[in-house]
């Protein structure tokens, strides 16, 4: 194989690191990379990432994933190498197997997430995140300084991300790590388990099992509430027509009902 299909040139910057491709399996993981893939080499199998070589956030988020693989793992899958070329740049992980996570109540994969978040939660957050301090809800919120901490935060937390083996559960796709609020994490949680069909009171409860949302500061969590509120509705009105903003839209809407002892108002 002389290269991937639509991804000119990219055989070429991985054959340093996996020799002649023979194999070549697309995914749909990653929406920040322009190419997600299962690739086998004459030199072992590997999942890589990869995005075009050009200055801005695609870029900066595969570097940043890559510079935080080394203190994030075995919660992650390993990073065995990096590529670069003029064109692209891919990182080649290892292979593990497991399905996406199940988040709807009753679900038995529930422990396994809870688990994860507490494991990343006792990672102390390395020198290189010094410099990535959490902002990207500054905009919506009315008390940004509750947002503001340093814990390491693992904040594209959803079901896709989260792989159960049959001896271990992977939180993967670290494209955008930061430090801030500890509670942030164990909060996207309370989202996407709302999402998926828990009450924002079940949903809470699982969220209990985080210790960092046990010590929480209730009012902190209630400012993060608001203000993911207020993005999710903004990003939504923005894109109509994509069906899981509007579901992050309307559990966010929910919760907020919730913490504010007032009766849900489904999101329009």
């Amino acid at each position: 194989m002389r290269d991937l299909p639509g991804a000119e040139g990219l055989a070429e910057a991985l054959h340093p690191h996996t020799g002649a491709l023979s194999s070549v399996e697309r995914t749909e993981r990653g929406n920040l990379s322009d190419v997600t893939a299962l690739i086998v080499g004459e030199k072992g199998e590997w999942f890589v990432k990869a995005v075009r070589n050009r200055p801005g956030g695609r870029r900066d988020s595969l570097v940043r994933e890559g510079l935080i693989n080394p203190f994030v793992h075995p919660v992650s899958p390993a990073l065995l190498w990096q590529a670069e070329s003029p064109e692209w740049i891919a990182l080649g992980f290892e292979i593990v197997r497991g399905r996406h996570a199940d988040l709807s109540p009753g679900s038995p994969d529930l422990p396994a997430v809870v688990d994860v978040l507490n494991r990343i939660a006792r990672m102390e957050a390395p020198n290189i995140a010094q410099d990535w301090p959490e902002t990207r809800w500054d905009c919506f919120s009315a008390d940004a300084e509750s947002l503001r901490g340093d814990a390491l935060l693992y904040t594209d937390l959803n079901p896709d991300n989260l792989l159960i083996g049959e001896q271990a559960t992977w939180a993967v796709d670290w494209a955008w790590p930061t430090r801030g609020a500890a509670h942030i994490s164990p909060s996207l949680l309370v989202i996407q388990l709302i999402a998926a069909g828990h009450s924002a009171e079940s949903a809470e409860e699982w969220a209990g099992g985080c210790a960092t949302w046990a010590s929480a500061d209730p009012e902190a969590v209630d400012a993060f509430a608001a203000a993911a509120l207020r993005m999710n509705r903004h990003r939504a009105d923005r894109n109509p027509d994509t069906g899981w903003l509007r579901a992050m839209a309307s559990a966010t809407s929910q919760w907020g009902d919730h913490r504010a002892g007032r009766p849900f108002r489904s999101f329009r």
